[in-house]
């Protein structure tokens, strides 16, 4: 039986761009039929789904995503010094997604079967960034009628996410006629525009509703220091764990963009919804069940906070739904990204409690 660090260290290594997780899924699709579990599959968005039970019935999905926010295609760069185990995305979500893999191997192992209903354990794909949450939406498009709980493996023990946090991200494109910066001096530019539309857009007042955030994340533009810009562009969010406060931030956004100057073109390069209504007492339930878990993992709280991840799908349907990481983590996306070694084994054993909680 191959070690928990011995799967980290090989899958950390296996790039996985969002949009791009082939290699992983086809490592971990492989590892799983070789562990002894049938009827594995790769489904359209790159999902890695490993079903146990009637998945015909209600059911509880549970997952870890395969992708990672850097762009490599080569090998990630992996090394180990005293207690951390170093590589881009290690933590964010690869050794979450050995916590899935083992315990699936762990139920074959001992011929668990679901307690009622059927159990999906999938590593999915694009959660990070402009995946814009494309595998989970897959799982939901083919299951959500009948899932009744999710749990979703993400990031470090210290923290639980039961309430989502939505999200809008647009590309804004300026173009104007520009031209050559002395014989066309006073033609618009469209670097001058969008910096007036940025201006414009830090000077929303957030709504006093939930906790609302906006960003201008990126921006280019502009051929040379002599030429007036004839194009620009920025990717511009905004957050809010509050439906209604995202739907005033829209209103706002639309408002600045209508009186910009220059031939504006918006684009919706990424949308995550708030939760929808959720019964409480399943939802607490859930989130007790969990937290009780950590701590007797780990000997401490994790701490409830606010979050964006593969949850917001299944809440935004009124699914009960908790993210949880199963490791210490830290640096996460960043290149000197770490997971502590020795919180491996515990991490697996939670992972093992959380998903056969299930089973029997």
């Amino acid at each position: 039986m191959e070690s928990a660090l011995d799967l980290l260290c090989k899958l950390a290594k296996i790039p996985a761009p969002s949009h791009h997780e082939e290699k992983r899924a086809e490592f971990c699709k492989k590892w799983l039929t070789d562990a002894g579990k049938t009827g594995v599959y790769i489904d359209g968005a790159l999902n890695v789904v490993c079903p146990f039970g009637n998945i015909d019935g209600e059911l509880v999905v549970i997952m870890a995503h395969s992708d990672v926010v850097f762009p490599d295609t080569e090998e990630l760069p992996l090394r180990i010094e005293g207690n951390r185990v170093y590589c881009p995305g290690v933590g964010d979500d690869t050794a979450n997604a050995v916590g899935v893999l083992k315990t699936a191997e762990y139920i074959v192992n001992n011929k668990l079967t679901p307690k009622s209903g059927g159990v999906l354990l999938v590593i999915n794909s694009c959660e990070e960034g402009l995946g814009n949450l494309k595998g989970c939406r897959e799982i939901f498009k083919k299951f959500g009628d009948r899932v009744k709980e999710f749990i979703t493996l993400d990031g470090s023990i210290k923290t639980i996410h039961g309430t989502t946090v939505g999200s809008r991200r647009f590309k804004v494109e300026v173009t104007t006629e520009g031209g050559h910066s002395y014989q066309d001096f006073g033609n618009k530019n469209s670097i001058a525009c969008l910096a007036s539309l940025i201006h414009n857009f830090y000077k929303i007042e957030v709504p006093k509703i939930g906790r609302t955030t906006y960003n201008v994340g990126l921006i280019s533009g502009g051929t040379s220091v002599n030429t007036i810009a004839q194009n620009a562009e920025a990717l511009i969010e905004f957050r809010s764990d509050s439906r209604e406060a995202l739907d005033i931030m829209q209103a706002e956004f639309d408002r600045v963009i209508a009186n910009a100057e220059g031939d504006i073109k918006v684009t919706l390069i990424g949308d995550r919804p708030c939760a929808g209504d959720i019964d409480k007492v399943k939802q607490t339930a859930l989130e007790d069940r969990i937290l009780a878990a950590v701590k007797k993992h780990f000997g401490h709280d994790a701490t409830r906070t606010p979050g964006s991840t593969d949850c917001n799908i299944p809440a935004s349907m009124g699914i009960p739904s908790v993210s949880v990481g199963v490791i210490r983590c830290g640096g996460a996306h960043t290149r000197g990204e770490y997971v502590e070694i020795d919180t491996i084994e515990p991490g697996m054993e939670l992972a093992k409690e959380i998903i056969c909680y299930y089973f029997e």
